[in-house]
């Protein structure tokens, strides 16, 4: 198979020329719109699982290979929602996340059919609307195990995965994806900044092997209101750790609703050379585990970071529906992208704290 997908360094050129003209819009949430189709086991089988050991309900991911229907369903959706990027259905899609399903002998195809799906509805709606051509992203989301924090509280230096399986474990999705035609990378709500290192290795070694570079996008989390991800760092210090990938786009999605995102985001449009991308969570959950902000709400606050000239791309994450991109796009259409600062060269290491040595 070849490296290089028919048409997608004239897209990857289209994409980083529109990310200078206007603020691009992100999808939102698929877990809520999956949820709202009340599909049953036998949805998530399909027949190639009819005979699984395990059961699949839950496991979005494999809709991918049982019901294309549905996720292509939720690509158009979005896209006519105003989203210039819409997202594989394959966050979870790694051996290390699937072996709780005992799928992992699907990654492969998972990752493969999941960027064609979503290639063939942007590349339709590219076609109905050539002034807005529509991009794919990869997603690449976290792992259930990570390097940076022992898995036992007894002992500090215990860890359920070695750095190389990570790196194994995306490297085989990465490769998936490319081969499907995905036009970036979007390595997202990275709570562990270690694993996010063995993606972009994953991904610049492929590079070094003959692979159409693509453009990485780097989307941390913020956990709480400490202002750090999961595994300890600042924001600034997770952007010192990870620039030397030269993203296409740094930014943060989930955990929080957009007023407590928004000075995590300030600081990374005043820190980051490249530019900055946000998708909060429709406000924090309910004692339900729902989320209450309305499209109206979600789209005000973000206009007015749009205003502010904090960002470049924006989005929606946990609780987010077609509604809510609807309003975001409207809300920013026409209005100026952030233009990423020129800082002086100095050195800038992170452990969980930034060090600048100028």
């Amino acid at each position: 198979m070849s490296h290089v997908h028919p048409g997608r360094a004239a897209r990857i050129a289209a994409l980083r020329a529109a990310a200078k003209e206007r603020i691009l819009i992100l999808d939102g949430a698929w877990g809520v719109m999956i949820q709202k189709r009340k599909l049953e086991e036998a949805d998530y089988r399909g027949d190639r699982f009819k005979d699984h050991p395990v059961d699949m309900k839950g496991n979005n991911d494999i809709l991918c290979l049982t019901r294309p229907d549905i996720i292509a369903d939720l690509h158009d959706q979005y896209y006519a929602a105003g989203a210039d990027i819409s997202e594989t259905n394959t966050f979870s899609a790694t051996t290390i996340a699937q072996a709780d399903y005992e799928a992992g002998e699907a990654v492969y195809d998972i990752n493969f059919q999941g960027a064609k799906i979503a290639r063939e509805v942007a590349d339709r709606w590219t076609a109905k609307e050539p002034d807005k051509p529509r991009f794919v992203a990869g997603s690449v989301g976290p792992l259930n195990r990570m390097l940076s924090m022992s898995s036992d509280v007894n002992d500090p230096g215990a860890r359920t995965v070695t750095f190389d399986q990570v790196y194994d474990a995306y490297r085989q999705q990465m490769i998936a994806l490319h081969d499907g035609g995905v036009d970036l990378f979007l390595i997202e709500t990275i709570t562990d900044t270690l694993n996010c290192k063995a993606a972009i290795k994953a991904i610049l070694d492929l590079e070094d092997e003959g692979y159409e570079p693509l453009p990485i996008w780097i989307s941390g989390t913020i956990t709480d209101r400490s202002g750090r991800t999961l595994s300890g760092q600042t924001v600034e210090a997770f952007w010192n750790s990870v620039r030397h990938a030269k993203p296409f786009a740094i930014g943060l999605n989930c955990a929080l609703g957009a007023d407590l995102m928004r000075p995590h985001i300030a600081e990374l449009a005043r820190i980051a050379d490249t530019l900055v991308s946000a998708y909060p969570n429709a406000g924090l959950p309910n004692a339900m585990g729902e989320y209450d902000e309305s499209p109206d709400q979600t789209g005000h606050q973000l206009h007015e970071w749009a205003a502010s000239g904090l960002v470049n791309i924006l989005g929606g994450c946990c609780g987010t529906t077609p509604d809510h991109i609807r309003h975001v796009a409207d809300e920013v259409r026409g209005m100026t992208p952030r233009q990423p600062p020129e800082r002086a060269t100095a050195l800038r290491l992170a452990g969980l704290e930034p060090f600048e040595l100028a």
